[in-house]
């Protein structure tokens, strides 16, 4: 994904929010969904920063198979993210992946 990829999805996609992510999503006419992770400096500092977008990654990384493909998804954390560990990532994003359907 590039630049003008990240600003179409932010002004034209369906927004969902869970407590410590906003995810954002939109169809993007290819076989594959391609993820982007944005984590702001409120969050905390670089290592912090870090380590939600390996855990946000890791949680796609394991349900892969179970994410509709053809989607461009941008999560971006909220600044109280970096308290959670890989069960509370799982927790939150999977409501919306999987309960709230993705927009499909």
């Amino acid at each position: 994904m590039d630049r003008a990829d990240f600003v179409n999805l932010n002004r034209s996609g369906k927004r969902y929010h869970v407590r410590h992510f906003v995810v954002i999503t939109k169809q993007n006419g290819l076989s594959i969904t391609r993820l982007g992770v944005t984590v702001s400096k409120k969050a905390g500092n670089a290592v912090k920063r870090n380590r939600i977008k390996r855990l946000i990654r890791e949680f796609f990384r394991l349900n892969t198979t179970q994410i509709p493909q053809g989607y461009d998804i941008v999560v971006a954390a909220k600044k109280d993210a970096s308290c959670l560990d890989l069960r509370e990532v799982k927790e939150e994003l999977g409501e919306v992946f999987f309960k709230k359907g993705l927009g499909v």
